[in-house]
């Protein structure tokens, strides 16, 4: 017995953040680790939003923020709404938090009780399971693979869908695989969830703008599904604000006031600098942050062709966000410098430990077939470690 909750004790740690922290230690031990682990973009801050925040400081912004957020926050966040996702939401409706994160986690605190089921299309992002389980809902995985480009198919929806189904949660751009659903697609999902009213979707947003082939496309846009989705989105990945720590929603107004309720005995407001920030960075015209996009665009179709020349590496082409999730089960059953590779857990500490290059194990996302790789890196970096994984690979192949 150590004394902790039992819920902390079979709580995991982010696999994402276990990665980096072991990339850390075998940097500390004089390893070179190229880390294509994290998802975190590797441009800095632009200089207006920089400047919007030295503007804060000196204007004495330094009190304690309203739990919900500045009005001026949230009413630049309605009209980002209006503008990029054709949704009218009232201030009322909005709420901001210290990142998405805790947005994700206040809804599972606020709407899940004991044994309510969420359905979580895979691979999905880390800390869904867990932000479910921590809250005693349960995950209900819906399996998809590289085939079906890890989009979930109405007839999945519809089969995994119990009297015990209280939510749905998905991200488009998917964190990890980069799928986007296309607007016939969510029109489609929307159609099975029109029959059971009962559900909440959370549409998980936050990697709207990086986007290669189409219209970002809101689940409560479609038609009859407003009133029952909640959009989570904020700054960390399109403005290179992830230390920002600036995340909100969108939601039904009741789902909303809980949150707010909750967020007012656990954090109260976020961060006062950063929501001054938040609010120049909203109301800036996209193309101030074009620059990242298009960068990602190209490293996106580098690393494609880097992978596309390793055998044993099966690609889609992510049409957003800034990761490949390639199959790796080809290696399972190999043994490789002395390991036998028994799955992408074993594969990607392959990676780590011999040919240096950080990735994330797809068991972590719910899907132990494929490796996550961040192309949040610079070109150098990613041809190097894909000349390394190279090397490494073509000795057993």
């Amino acid at each position: 017995m150590n004394g902790l909750s039992d819920k902390i004790n079979k709580l995991e740690t982010s696999a994402t953040l276990a990665m980096a922290a072991k990339t850390r230690e075998l940097k500390a031990e004089g390893k070179s680790i190229i880390g294509l682990s994290l998802g975190e973009p590797d441009f800095n801050t632009p200089d207006f939003i920089k400047d919007a925040a030295i503007n804060a400081i000196n204007e004495n912004y330094n009190s304690y923020t309203p739990v919900d957020g500045y009005l001026e926050l949230k009413s630049a966040i309605q009209q980002k709404f209006k503008r990029d996702n054709n949704l009218d939401y009232n201030t009322s409706q909005i709420v901001v938090s210290t990142g998405a994160k805790q947005s994700l986690y206040n809804l599972a605190a606020v709407i899940l009780n004991s044994g309510d089921e969420v359905i979580l299309p895979c691979p999905y992002w880390v800390s869904y399971s867990d932000i479910v389980k921590l809250n005693e809902g349960v995950p209900v995985e819906v399996k998809t693979d590289i085939e079906q480009d890890f989009k979930m198919t109405p007839e999945q929806l519809e089969a995994a869908i119990t009297p015990k189904t209280k939510m749905l949660w998905y991200s488009s751009p998917c964190n990890p695989s980069g799928s986007v659903y296309t607007k016939e697609e969510l029109e489609s999902l929307a159609d099975v969830l029109k029959k059971h009213p009962h559900i909440i979707v959370v549409s998980d947003e936050i990697y709207e703008h990086i986007n290669f082939s189409t219209t970002h496309v809101s689940m409560a846009s479609i038609d009859g599904m407003k009133n029952r989705t909640v959009t989570v989105n904020g700054v960390s990945k399109a403005f290179a604000m992830t230390g920002w720590r600036i995340g909100y929603i969108g939601a039904p107004e009741y789902i909303a006031k809980a949150c707010t309720k909750l967020q007012g005995q656990v954090t109260s407001g976020a961060n006062c600098i950063a929501q001054r920030a938040v609010i120049t960075a909203l109301e800036a015209d996209k193309s101030a942050i074009q620059y990242m996009i298009d960068k990602f665009k190209s490293r996106r179709q580098l690393i494609l062709d880097l992978l596309n020349k390793i055998d044993g590496f099966t690609c889609n082409e992510p049409q957003g966000a800034f990761y490949v999730f390639p199959n790796v089960s080809a290696f399972f059953g190999k043994t490789i410098k002395g390991r036998t590779i028994h799955n992408s857990t074993d594969f990607s500490m392959l990676l780590l430990e011999e040919a240096h290059v950080a990735t994330v194990t797809g068991e972590a996302f719910g899907n132990p077939s494929c490796i996550r790789i961040s192309y949040a890196a610079s070109e150098t970096d990613i041809s190097q470690a894909l000349n390394r994984i190279k090397n490494l690979l073509d000795a057993v192949n």
